[in-house]
């Protein structure tokens, strides 16, 4: 990967695209760090507290912007949901499906579609936004003041509203910019940055006195938690590569056909299916799903002890419940997720037009089930190995809470989160853009630089 990036910068088209792509990094970074106007939010921030709850799954997909009511507060989330919705819709609406068939321009309509979408999540975020900030006291001016009244309350929810809607569309066309003029693959390279930009301020929080890792930095059993824990995280990483790059590939044969004086087809040839077909989203939507009942716990008023309170305990990650509808919900996801990207009876149309079939199949219907019977199967064994890493961390926390606390008699426990979701960002996204990166050299014919 290394390698990669240094062989790109010896390239000046490249290197251009590279300083190009490091400046948009730059600006999103700046922009994550500048307040919104009549915004004023206590120290540590929105999530604090909020652990499991859509609060602070916001703050993980915005690099803490979220967090701390910056310009770029929503950072690429409306868009995420907006491209989502828009997959979702081309199975539903025929002329949007028909669009999807239609190349480039069709495209270039659904993408400009999306980002109307875009816009309208992101009003619909902001407002929502604004009420919470206003609701927990985070405005500089609140309603107990003397000279707060109603017309300056409608400007300053204007002002902050509008301002957050438009952050949203600077930076959607922020991540156009690094798909026209940087490397590409820019709205992913956005999300790497702000979860990559996390990183200090965790390490910082774990150890820090007061903190449960801090407590532990006391004990000797730490001396043997804290290379345990790296090593896994190296083995993760390992384990998600493989895991990305592992496909199934169904062979097809194309009979020989004479144009003119020439013969062609009468190839071999195979169509890779991903394991991991469906990336990170299954996680994504299990996640944001499971989070929604402590995010509603923090609105509400739920009295201890109470049945209510026992229902949302059910939904914290330390329940075993909890890992349990987060394993089927990812099945789930997967197999839904998989529908809308491969249909078995287009491929089968696509095999047969072009003068191809599958070895002992014959081009009809036949062909149809044996590609959906594939990914059926691909599809369980991505979404089993999927769940590995999400569950995981879920795991490593219950079991190495239980040794210290039970076993060794510690006041607390280790309630580490390794990450699952943030890991596969990361790992896919840099895959991703080594693999452009590799193309585009590729591209240019330059001798020996991928030797």
């Amino acid at each position: 990967m290394l390698r990669t990036f240094v062989n790109a910068w010896k390239v000046p088209d490249l290197r251009k695209k590279l300083i190009f792509t490091a400046f948009i990094i730059l600006v999103f970074r700046i922009g994550s760090a500048i307040p919104v106007p009549f915004v004023d939010i206590i120290e540590g921030g929105l999530a604090t507290g909020t652990e499991g709850t859509f609060m602070e799954y916001l703050s993980l997909m915005t690099g803490s912007a979220f967090n701390y009511g910056t310009i770029f507060a929503l950072s690429i989330t409306p868009y995420i949901n907006a491209s989502i919705i828009m997959q979702l819709l081309a199975v539903a609406i025929p002329a949007l499906e028909r669009l999807q068939k239609e190349g480039e321009e069709g495209r270039k309509k659904i993408a400009a579609i999306t980002r109307y979408v875009t816009v309208a999540l992101g009003l619909l975020q902001s407002t929502a936004y604004y009420m919470y900030l206003r609701n927990q006291g985070f405005l500089s001016t609140n309603a107990n003041d003397a000279a707060f009244t109603d017309g300056w309350e409608f400007f300053q929810a204007a002002i902050i509203v509008l301002k957050f809607t438009a952050d949203t569309a600077l930076i959607m066309w922020l991540g156009e910019q690094i798909n026209d003029k940087g490397i590409g693959n820019g709205i992913s390279i956005i999300l790497f940055a702000g979860i990559i930009s996390r990183i200090p301020t965790l390490i910082a929080q774990l150890y820090s006195p007061n903190t449960q890792v801090g407590y532990l930095m006391r004990h000797e059993v730490f001396y043997f938690l804290s290379p345990l824990v790296g090593i896994i995280l190296i083995l993760m990483i390992a384990y998600i590569v493989w895991m990305d790059n592992a496909e199934r590939r169904i062979p097809v044969q194309y009979a020989k056909r004479v144009v003119g004086r020439k013969m062609y087809g009468g190839q071999n040839t195979h169509i890779p299916i991903k394991v991991n077909m469906s990336g990170v989203m299954p996680i994504i939507f299990a996640s944001s799903i499971l989070s929604l009942p402590p995010t509603i716990e923090m609105f509400a008023n739920v009295t201890e002890g109470s049945r209510l309170e026992r229902f949302f305990n059910i939904f914290t990650s330390d329940h075993w419940a909890y890992a349990i509808m987060y394993f089927f919900m990812i099945i789930g996801f997967a197999y839904f997720y998989s529908s809308i990207q491969y249909n078995p009876i287009d491929m089968a149309n696509n095999i047969r037009k072009n003068g191809g079939a599958i070895p002992g199949l014959r081009p009809d219907r036949t062909t149809s089930d044996y590609i959906a019977r594939i990914l059926s199967r691909i599809t369980l064994l991505g979404a089993l190995t999927l769940s590995v890493v999400a569950l995981f961390p879920i795991l490593f926390s219950q079991i190495t809470t239980l040794i210290l606390t039970k076993g060794l008699g510690l006041a607390e426990g280790m309630n580490i989160s390794l990450g699952g979701t943030s890991i596969i960002i990361l790992v896919g996204v840099a895959l991703e853009t080594v693999k452009q990166l590799e193309s585009q050299m590729m591209m240019r014919h330059y001798k020996g630089f991928l030797d």
